[in-house]
């Protein structure tokens, strides 16, 4: 057979959450012809090393430097044999027999996207970044200055979407993100200008711009360790809004100067309330 898929995972410095999310793979991908790649992102903890004899199908790859997540994708891919790419996060677990079923629905959808699936977290609370909008100058603001309240609006989270259903949406999350490599090679693939989030925002909107249709699968779920593998600290905030500040200059720069200076001051605004939450 053909190889189906490629999981595309980027490790670094969680080998026991990437343990478990291999083991999870293992357990739950059947009917399917796929490779799974690890690509270390220069890790200082090179305990991910001792997964290379305890998982010999995988094919890890070591890279030099941390280049950012893009990057290393970017990089894995290359080597990647698969009509479809996975990419997925090392603090993620599969929990169902669903990968055939996902790869079946996205092989029916003309102009298929990319497609994401309901996560939540260790507690089993839904992590609503499962399905979201585009970011605008209104529910940025929703975003940046209010709490999330569980409603049936459009907003930046897509509330009106029920957790379990399957629908179009504008943008999934990064952490378990389905494309056809095809696809994902005429776009230009993630972008690499973005060391660390922000990417997939952007490889959404620029499927959608694009022409293609990008999908939520709520039948599905996924266990997503939020938080466990990043340290909140300036690094982080400078990471997280900087990605927002590389979005807004890309998409609203030029095109729409009035959202573009309400977004700026708004991440700039926020950002600095989060530098003194830190103190």
């Amino acid at each position: 057979m053909n190889m189906k898929l490629s999981i595309i995972i980027v490790n670094y410095n969680v080998t026991q959450l990437l343990r478990n999310c291999l083991l999870s793979i293992q357990k739950y991908v059947k009917e399917v012809e796929y490779e799974v790649m690890v690509i270390d992102n220069a890790s200082t903890d090179r305990s991910w090393q001792d997964l290379i004899p305890e998982f010999p199908e995988v094919h890890f790859i070591s890279s030099e430097i941390n280049g950012g997540f893009s990057k290393a994708n970017n990089e894995a891919i290359q080597a990647a044999k698969g009509e479809y790419l996975l990419l997925l996060n090392p603090d993620t677990e599969l929990e169902g027999f669903y990968l055939k079923d996902l790869l079946d629905f996205s092989d029916t959808q003309q102009a298929f996207g990319c497609l994401g699936i309901r996560m939540h977290d260790a507690e089993g609370n839904f992590l609503p970044e499962s399905k979201r909008s585009v970011p605008d100058m209104f529910n940025s603001f929703e975003k940046l200055f209010t709490s999330f309240k569980k409603n049936n609006s459009k907003s930046y989270y897509r509330n009106d979407i029920a957790e379990t259903a399957v629908a179009e949406v504008e943008v999934i999350t990064g952490a378990f993100l389905l494309v056809k490599r095809e696809v994902y090679e005429k776009v230009g693939g993630l972008d690499e200008a973005y060391f660390m989030y922000g990417e997939d925002i952007d490889l959404c909107y620029t499927l959608l711009n694009k022409g293609y249709r990008n999908y939520y699968y709520g039948k599905a779920s996924l266990l997503h360790h939020k938080g466990e593998s990043t340290v909140k600290d300036d690094v982080y905030l400078n990471r997280f809004y900087g990605a927002m500040q590389i979005f807004i200059d890309k998409y609203y720069k030029e095109s729409k100067p009035m959202q573009y200076s309400f977004l700026k001051a708004g991440l700039k605004l926020r950002h600095k309330i989060e530098k003194i939450k830190l103190k």
